[in-house]
């Protein structure tokens, strides 16, 4: 229906991967689904909390490792092959390590399962990130990656959550860990039958040696386009707090401050839910005001605020849960402003999308695992609120380095065209997919690209934050 496709244009969707999507949505929901349980019922299984420490950490390492994979051999191979490659394996070791591992009560299987089926999310996930900075134009490309981080954070952590909280009362935790697999076959099957874009990339008839050299190739772009690195720290600085609060910011507030715990989960919940409103609002608002002057002076300054105020506020008015509520949301709000990051890179690297977005892939893997080291090495000696100003240092330290991509990504106030010419940049978009079509593809875009995006190449974002992690979920971010 071409009015339907305009407008989806518009949003930045652009036709041959609008179905990809919810597929990413459903897949998300299905590997987020065991988050809130998984660790507590392996223990009351009869594993001890060490083992399945253990077990988690594998698959984050893994994780972190195939977030930049993903991205380098997707431009490779080209982003569908990766996508059906993930979701192959997740599948495929999650029977394993459900029939084999925990039903057997086989550990061994278990870690070696569990572990292997980490790349299958990154797979998927970036690969089809990916595929989204290689087909949409630079004009909504901030919308595109703001509706990408809706899709996934609303899959991973809030639908996931609602899902098991009403399904395992019902049938029981294990039984709910098999029905996860039905969301990621949806997921899936959505992507073989309903995503009509050509997945380009290099190893179509490629041998191994060239493949090879096409993922090496991703490391390189650091070399030849070193803001891209600098994407890539700014990437690991966004979600620092979030994987480093865990460690030290719930106690606080519950033995120090005096919240319940289910008060400060529900703070926690809902800052999560602000920074999915986020992911897609500062994707509009990226292509509006400039995608740099989003990351740093709503994402950095807004971080440095809300950091500070999430002591202060607390320290200087006690439990008040409707305070503290507003600082989490503009917390929430402010991690979402890094989601340009996903716009801004790629366009770093114009002939190298892929390798730049692997690079800020493994950013986000990074930020991972940095973020819990950072708040154990320094809890001790500076105490809470010095940790607390130690984030926020960093996070001014980001505006910086964010500034240093201007140039380089060529970051304008006026990326997007205005209001008046949307509907002739939709018409534009949806005759470029129409006109292409009919050659077998999408002619210069190679699986969908609509001509303004330079020529082919690449994509991707982050997860899982561990063990202590389990409950919260994952911001969306750049």
């Amino acid at each position: 229906m071409p009015s339907m496709s305009v407008w989806l244009a518009r949003q930045g969707i652009v036709r041959p991967l609008a179905w990809g999507y919810l597929a990413l949505l459903l897949f998300m929901v299905g590997d987020g689904v065991e988050l809130g349980f998984l660790a507590p019922y392996l223990e009351s299984r009869g594993f001890a909390a060490s083992d399945v420490a253990t077990l988690v950490s594998v698959c984050g390492i893994v994780v972190a490792v195939a977030a930049w994979l993903a991205g380098a051999l997707a431009e490779a191979w080209g982003p569908r092959r990766v996508m059906t490659l993930g979701f192959a394996i997740w599948a495929g070791f999650e029977v394993i390590f459900l029939a084999l591992g925990v039903m057997a009560g086989n550990y061994a299987v278990m870690l070696v399962s569990y572990g292997i089926r980490g790349l299958g999310y990154p797979f998927f996930a970036y690969g089809f990130l990916v595929w989204v900075t290689m087909a949409t134009p630079k004009e909504v490309i901030g919308r595109a990656v703001g509706w990408y981080w809706f899709a996934s954070t609303a899959g991973l952590g809030v639908v996931s959550s609602y899902f098991a909280g009403a399904v395992i009362p019902v049938v029981g935790e294990l039984v709910t860990l098999w029905i996860s697999l039905a969301f990621i076959l949806a997921g899936g099957l959505i992507l073989f039958f309903l995503v009509r874009a050509r997945s380009g990339g290099g190893g179509e008839g490629a041998g191994a040696a060239s493949n090879l050299r096409q993922v090496v190739k991703g490391l390189t772009v650091l070399k030849t386009h070193p803001k891209v690195g600098v994407g890539g720290v700014v990437r690991i600085i966004n979600t620092l707090c979030f994987y480093a609060f865990p460690v030290f910011v719930a106690s606080h507030m519950v033995h120090d401050v005096g919240f319940s715990l289910p008060q400060w989960q529900t703070i926690w919940g809902t800052m999560l839910f602000a920074n999915i409103i986020g992911n897609v609002l500062s994707g509009y608002l990226g292509d509006r005001i400039g995608q740099i002057n989003v990351v740093a002076w709503i994402g950095g300054v807004g971080c440095v605020i809300a950091v500070l105020a999430m002591y202060y506020v607390p320290e200087w008015l006690g439990p008040n849960f409707a305070a503290t509520m507003a600082v989490a949301i503009v917390l929430g709000l402010a991690m979402a402003a890094y989601v340009p990051l996903s716009a801004i890179v790629p366009l770093l690297a114009p002939s190298q999308k892929a390798a730049a977005v692997a690079i800020l892939n493994l950013g986000a893997g990074l930020s991972n695992a940095a973020g819990p080291v950072l708040a154990r090495v320094f809890l001790g000696p500076l105490g809470v609120g010095g940790l607390m100003w130690l984030l926020a240092a960093v996070y001014a330290a980001g505006i910086g380095l964010t500034l240093l991509l201007r140039d380089g990504a060529r970051d304008e106030g006026d990326a997007c065209p205005p209001e008046d010419e949307e509907g002739m940049m939709g018409e534009r978009m949806l005759a470029s997919e129409n006109g292409s079509s009919s050659h077998g593809g999408q002619g210069a875009a190679g699986e969908g690209r609509p001509a303004a995006l330079p020529a082919r190449d690449d994509a991707p974002r982050d997860r899982r934050a561990a063990g202590a992690l389990a409950r919260e979920g994952d911001p969306a971010a750049g």
